[in-house]
């Protein structure tokens, strides 16, 4: 199944950085347990949702963050 992408720049930025800071909290050990375990997954999820473009929960949404290109 292939979906549209629907995630601009900042987007993917912003996630990106909330992944490597919640990967930073769990393996220096400032958050552990389920909340850590909970944070890892979800910057993993972050990640992949990233490198591919699209969120799965912006499309029932129909929310897009990419930038529209300026009609000429």
């Amino acid at each position: 199944m292939k979906f549209q992408k629907n995630m601009g720049i900042v987007d993917r930025l912003v996630r990106i950085v909330a992944a490597v800071l919640f990967g930073y909290l769990y393996f220096s050990g400032i958050v552990t347990g389920a909340l850590g375990i909970i944070l890892l997954v979800l910057g993993i999820i972050f990640i992949l949702t990233s490198l591919v473009r699209t969120c799965p929960l912006y499309i029932p949404f129909k929310i897009n963050t990419i930038k529209k290109e300026a009609k000429e």
